[in-house]
């Protein structure tokens, strides 16, 4: 496919909402963001009001670039990225457990990533 088509195609995939915005992949690394860990989130109570307020405040924290709604013993899981373990302390202490919200966290530290993508399992069409 030439050019032009194909900047078509990418246009009318953003204009449908397929493509929901185009990014540039940074190694984290390089950038001095070595540390990952994901936290167990458990609300104080799990209201909608509650939830709602929580998903606000998980917006703001840039530390936080995944988080899930997740079914089972707690109510979100969420993936922190980190300078260093003290930061993600700070983030926890100052951000996260400084919360009438949250009742509980339970952290689990990456200590290697064997595959990370962004790449969807899409069939071809």
């Amino acid at each position: 496919m030439s050019q032009t088509p194909c900047w078509r195609r990418i246009k009318k995939l953003k204009e449908s909402g397929v493509i929901r915005q185009i990014v540039a992949v940074v190694d984290r690394e390089a950038v001095g963001l070595g540390f990952v860990a994901y936290a167990f989130v458990k609300l104080t109570v799990p209201s909608r009001d509650n939830m709602e307020t929580f998903d606000k405040l998980v917006q703001r924290w840039q530390e936080v670039v995944i988080c899930e709604r997740i079914t089972g013993a707690v109510d979100y899981l969420i993936k922190v990225v980190a300078d260093d373990i003290k930061g993600y302390d700070d983030f926890l202490r100052l951000k996260l457990l400084d919360n009438t919200l949250v009742s509980d966290v339970q952290s689990r530290i990456v200590v290697h990533t064997v595959k990370h993508t962004v790449a969807l399992p899409l069939r071809e069409t």
